[in-house]
């Protein structure tokens, strides 16, 4: 018994270029209609279709090209005309070449050209690229002829490139290891010297002859090579060594260095020997071992103690591992922790215990009590307890450090006398002398634990120094990050909860309070991540003597009455490309500062111009290029600096102000925002003289942009299906109630990998939602990118507390990238989604469109001249899609992607009608209309959006166009626009 199956479309799979291939007219071409295809062209198309290898096709004598999706990549603009087309028509640029290939071809010769270099104009400008190609001819199914040419096409430009590259790296490498702080020499795989820069020759004192052609023994002598030897052969085989040291010098003088021993490859990847270098470390490794010291001793003072010593947070919660505890208590690492402490004290002393120790928290003061604590023997006896707090520089609490001391046998001898008067008066003496020698004990072991912390405050203090700037960029962003995900999580909550309290007006403002302190919170975040250069900016060009101008009023009113400003601002001011809130708070933070300098009656001046700086400036400088910049100082009458606090004024956290008064951000604000808008800064001060701070900004050759407009209008939800990316488990639950209460369908994914394994499993998704930063070794950029190609026009809106490369490069969004940063309002992600949808709509109607007019099916011009449109969307996919819908309705189409432009446009020339996106980079849509039209009063307009509705002031003859529209509904909104002016 048999089952007919019906029969899968011809050929299976394939991709994008098999789909292509099964649904193109072949009957046109000289390979004609695919059901009549003979069988070994058949196989050959079914095997390079599913190939993973760019390979091409070119069958019979006029050269007809089938080819897969990999090859796609290279045809680039050719693609998909080039299916099917053929090689002399494709191909013009090259066409020479490829005529002498395939002659031979066609002849049986199997042909390889490797690392062949041509000039291709697929992308519409000429481009050099580097190929290795591989033809095979092949024959017909009775081998008599050859019916076409496969060729194999590996792209290998980068590669040779970089091969090319690292040759002048190589040569290079001598040069500059001269200038390097570090030691560096170069062993054959004798071990024998063959190079040794000039700071190796001078750590040793040795001339360049004393050590080429050498051994190792011959340099570092024969105890230390011996140490060497083993790193070396490790080497040798392939493996990197990195291990510290200690090298004795010429004068028998012990040092030590980081030492790497580095394997050199050459081209065929043979090793042929060893780079060994030596990092001088002999400072950091004096600072451990007085950091060892220090731990040492405060270890030892510990053990010392015959009480119990813990430890507790500054709100008093038993942290971290507590051995001294744990063996008293027997209680576990887990149920001691926070408050957990409390269930070995006596059911009858707890709830006084707790009373008092909060009370102690409330008032910072030293805690002293007394209560029973259950023993690891599970017998109660009494402890005596003294806590002292630790305070930071704040006078805030850092930690307590307590002891428990047991005093059971005390307090059981004062009963018994008090059955004896005799035994009385001498057991009172007896608890008045150990209360003595309690009080003694504890007296001095405050002072030695203070002592010891002290020092190892110290000690700590000078490792941190050494290695601040290092750490402080991770520390604030790993912060912030956090920081933001847990204001997310209390914004989100917050917000739902506003809507539960709806008509009781003392709950609602209680909930309006904590939202202002989550926007303090962010803003905090928002510091951290400027002075660690980790602030994602959004640079527009500005003319800095307008923002001055407009911060006047915020200016006068911040600085006071007593205090003048004078504001010099030359003519031919050059713009500047910053993010201009960025620049605001700059300028304020310098003001506020400049004000507290001088501390009354002053004079404030803010000085602007033009200049250059050249490459000697640059040079001394060290951290900036030279070229034009716009300089901005900010000068005081104040009392001015020393050149020791001027040389930590823009340290984190550094402040002379007095406490309260300052947190010590303002200046690391300034310079972070400063140098990663590539700028420079420079401070002048003398004490008693006042100070000047100059910001040097680059200058910005574009026109000033249009402040782009809030938009306030209704928030709207929608039923779409969004996937939730995010590895926090109480953000994600806060963002599924957020957008389950705007009406969307959620799916929620732990990391990125979980993510693109809902996208592949097939369910419908219209908005990937993902936090930038994701655990494991799938990134958030690479899933979104693998989601997109599964799922081609899927709309993907990022969020972070923080971004790292993975989407902001030099501190800038990618181009193209929606980003949503953390706390975000419910107000906020209902906006963006609605916008994010609606683009990814529309890009997928233009993608599964099939807009290829075959002959003959082009639609007539309009009789008469043709409608001019000026289109405005800043999705270029959509941009091109719409313009070319309307030119082959017969219409006359200028395109822009932004609304300056598109404003230049209309200056220039007359339109019958403006079609333009609302969601534009820098203006509100609806503005551009209302200008549009003030320009040119009989213009046509429409508006492609997400939104359903038109916009309050819209222009009255506007038509809603609403995303995303195919061809008919496109036709009826110009139609209707142009019918509503006559």
């Amino acid at each position: 018994m048999t089952t007919d199956l019906p029969l899968s479309p011809w050929p299976v799979g394939g991709g994008v270029c098999g789909e292509l291939v099964r649904n193109l007219d072949w009957s046109r071409s000289s390979v004609g209609p695919i059901d009549s295809w003979p069988m070994h062209l058949r196989i050959k198309v079914s095997s390079l279709l599913n190939s993973p290898i760019p390979q091409v096709l070119m069958w019979g004598p006029d050269h007809v090209m089938i080819y897969n999706d990999s090859y796609a990549e290279i045809a680039g603009n050719y693609h998909p005309r080039a299916l099917g087309g053929t090689v002399p028509e494709i191909w013009p640029e090259i066409w020479d070449w490829n005529r002498q290939i395939l002659e031979r071809g066609f002849r049986g010769e199997v042909q390889a050209h490797r690392e062949h270099s041509m000039v291709l104009h697929r992308k519409g400008v000429p481009e050099t690229v580097v190929f290795d190609l591989f033809y095979t001819p092949i024959y017909n199914e009775n081998g008599s002829r050859v019916d076409g040419v496969l060729c194999t096409v590996l792209d290998i430009t980068q590669s040779v490139h970089a091969r090319e590259a690292l040759a002048e790296s190589r040569a290079e490498l001598y040069h500059l290891s001269d200038a390097l702080p570090i030691l560096v020499a170069f062993l054959d795989k004798t071990l024998t010297f063959r190079f040794a820069n000039q700071c190796y020759l001078e750590v040793f004192g040795l001339e360049i002859e004393q050590v080429i052609g050498k051994q190792i023994s011959d340099i570092l002598g024969a105890t230390q090579a011996e140490l060497t030897q083993e790193m070396l052969g490790n080497a040798l085989a392939g493996e990197t060594v990195n291990v510290d040291a200690i090298v004795r010098l010429p004068g028998d003088r012990p040092r030590a260095f980081e030492m790497r021993c580095l394997p050199r490859k050459t081209r065929d990847d043979r090793i042929d020997g060893v780079y060994m270098i030596l990092i001088d470390i002999e400072d950091r490794k004096q600072t451990e071992t007085r950091l060892r010291d220090s731990n040492d001793r405060f270890h030892a003072a510990v053990e010392a103690i015959h009480s119990i010593l813990w430890t507790n947070t500054a709100d008093g919660r038993m942290s971290g591992e507590q051995r001294g505890w744990a063996s008293l208590t027997g209680q576990a690492f887990e149920e001691y922790q926070d408050y957990g402490w409390s269930n070995a004290v006596h059911p009858d002393d707890r709830a006084s215990s707790i009373e008092a120790w909060q009370r102690a928290l409330e008032t910072t003061t030293t805690f002293e009590w007394e209560h029973r604590v259950r023993c690891i023997d599970g017998e109660y006896r009494i402890f005596a307890i003294r806590a002292v707090p630790t305070l930071n520089g704040q006078g805030r609490i850092k930690e307590w450090v307590g002891v428990h001391t047991d005093i059971t046998e005390q307090r059981l001898g004062e009963a018994q006398l008090q059955a004896q008067a005799e035994d009385l008066q001498r057991q009172v003496s007896h608890r008045e002398r150990a209360e003595e020698q309690l009080r003694r004990l504890n007296e001095t072991l405050e002072a030695r634990v203070a002592e010891e912390i002290e020092q190892h405050r110290k000690t700590e203090q000078a490792l941190h120094r050494a290695q601040k700037m290092e750490s402080m960029g991770q520390l604030t962003g790993g912060v912030a990050h956090d920081f933001n995900n847990l204001l997310q999580v209390i914004n989100g909550n917050l917000q739902m909860l506003a809507k539960d309290v709806e008509g009781d007006p003392r709950a609602s403002q209680r909930v309006e309070n904590a939202l202002s302190a989550v926007s303090r919170g962010a803003k905090l975040a928002s510091q951290l991540l400027s002075f660690g250069r980790r602030q994602p900016l959004e640079p527009r060009v500005i003319q800095p003597c307008r923002l001055v101008s407009e911060m006047d009023e915020l200016l006068r009113r911040s600085l006071g009455e007593a205090i003048e400003v004078q504001v010099v601002v030359p003519d031919g001011l050059w713009n500047i490309c910053v993010d201009r809130a960025q620049l605001e708070s700059a300028l304020l933070n310098l003001a506020i500062n400049a004000r507290d300098a001088m501390d009354g009656p002053g004079l404030l001046t803010i000085e602007m111009s033009n200049t250059r700086l050249d490459e000697v400036y640059a040079a001394v400088a060290g951290d900036v290029s030279a070229g034009d910049y716009v300089m901005l100082a900010v000068t005081d009458t104040g009392c001015g600096m020393t050149p020791e606090v001027l040389e930590r004024i823009f340290d984190p956290f550094y402040s002379t102000k007095p406490e309260g008064r300052g947190t010590g951000l303002g200046m690391s604000m300034v310079y972070g925002f400063v140098k990663q808008s590539g700028g420079h800064v420079s401070v002048y001060s003398e004490p008693g003289e006042g100070t000047t701070v100059r910001i040097y900004l680059p200058r910005s050759e574009n026109e000033e942009d249009t402040d782009v407009p809030l938009f306030d209008g209704p928030v709207v939800g929608g039923s779409e299906t969004i996937l939730v990316v995010e590895d926090d488990e109480a953000v994600r639950g806060t963002v599924v109630d957020l957008l389950t209460s705007l009406g969307y369908n959620v799916l929620t994914a732990r990391d990125a990998q979980a993510g693109l394994a809902v996208v592949e499993s097939g369910l419908h998704i219209d908005v990937l939602f993902t936090d930038v930063v994701m655990p494991g070794g799938l990134s958030s950029r690479d899933m979104a990118r693998r989601a997109q190609e599964i799922m081609p026009g899927l709309g993907v809106l990022f969020t972070s507390g923080y971004t790292e490369n993975s989407i902001v490069h030099g501190g800038r969004l990618d181009p193209g990238v929606e980003l949503l940063s953390k706390p975000y309002p419910r107000e906020a992600l209902a906006r963006r989604l609605r916008h994010v949808i609606a683009n990814a709509q529309q890009v997928r109607s233009a993608i599964t469109e099939d807009r290829a007019a075959q002959p003959g099916e082009r639609p007539e011009p309009a009789a008469g001249r043709p409608v001019s449109i000026l289109l405005v969307e800043d999705n270029a996919l959509i941009r091109a899609d719409t313009a070319f819908m309307l030119e082959d309705m017969g219409h006359a189409v200028a395109q822009a992607g932004k609304a300056a432009p598109a404003l230049g446009k209309l200056q220039e020339q007359s339109f019958d009608l403006l079609l333009t996106d609302l969601g534009l980079p820098d203006m509100n849509g609806n503005d551009l209309a209302q200008k549009a039209v003030e320009m040119q009063p009989g213009l046509a307009v429409v508006y492609a959006t997400g939104d359903s509705d038109l916009p309050a002031g819209c222009p009255r003859q506007t038509v809603l166009l609403c995303k995303p529209y195919g061809e008919d509904q496109l036709r009826g909104a110009v139609q209707e626009a142009l019918a509503r002016l006559g």
